[in-house]
């Protein structure tokens, strides 16, 4: 008789712990920019493991996320592949002051799904080797503004203006290079280098010094304010276990 009460005691507390920690757990509604998106999953995995908090994610371009966060998205935090959109937010009354932080430094580099079409010195740019080179929206996407001063440093900017493919994100200019619709074009080193895995094609990692620092924040968004889930994001995505993630991805810090 004694076992069983104790049984049912230690059953109920089981319950009670696990219905706790259901009350407790929330969804956070994140916007991320498309480089990201990868590296985000995992991290996802990792946060969820730890607070039982999940994500509820939307992936896209760092500028038209913007346009949906002032026409009312109910984003709650926002994963930016610049520094200035978040700041732009926060000046806005949009996001929390004093909650943007760099998370990480994006890395360009010039792929080519084709082995050894891409040399290490990126000289197939003035090759003539090809007939299309995809780069993002520069006017959306932060690495599609590096690519463009990449081309300017290089002296390609006019000679290469007939042959550039625009996609409105670094996700679809990977998969406008991935399906051959362009033989090569600039995206983040993050979708190339997935840890674990061979990178395929070619790339050359481009010098930090042909484009100007990628410094991607993130910022709690006012609508996330008043939620605990948000902030716990916030703060895992500054400890080790996201660090270690970010550093596996590329990317520098």
């Amino acid at each position: 008789m004694t076992l069983t009460r104790r049984l049912s005691s230690a059953s109920i507390g089981a319950v009670l712990a696990t219905a706790a920690m259901t009350t407790r757990a929330d969804e956070v509604v994140v916007a991320v920019a498309a480089n990201f998106a990868a590296p985000l999953t995992r991290i996802g995995e990792g946060f969820t493991a730890a607070t039982g908090h999940t994500l509820k994610v939307s992936v896209g371009a760092t500028g038209k996320f913007y346009a949906q966060i002032v026409a009312g998205a109910p984003f709650e935090v926002l994963i930016a592949a610049d520094d200035e959109t978040p700041q732009k937010l926060v000046d806005e009354g949009r996001a929390v002051a004093g909650s943007a932080f760099t998370y990480a430094i994006g890395k360009l580099v010039l792929w080519s799904a084709q082995p050894g079409l891409v040399d290490d010195q990126g000289a197939v740019l003035a090759s003539g080797k090809f007939s299309h080179l995809a780069l993002a929206n520069p006017k959306l996407a932060p690495y599609g503004q590096a690519a463009t001063e990449v081309l300017k440093s290089r002296g390609l900017t006019n000679a290469l203006a007939s042959k550039l493919v625009t996609g409105e994100s670094i996700a679809q200019t990977y998969q406008f290079i991935a399906t051959g619709n362009a033989e090569l074009g600039f995206v983040a080193l993050s979708q190339v280098a997935t840890p674990g895995k061979p990178a395929t094609g070619s790339y050359w990692l481009v010098p930090a010094s042909l484009y100007g620092e990628i410094r991607q924040n993130a910022v709690l968004l006012k609508t996330g304010e008043k939620n605990a889930a948000a902030k716990e994001l916030m703060s895992y995505l500054r400890g080790p276990a996201a660090k270690a993630v970010i550093e596996a991805y590329g990317y520098g810090h």
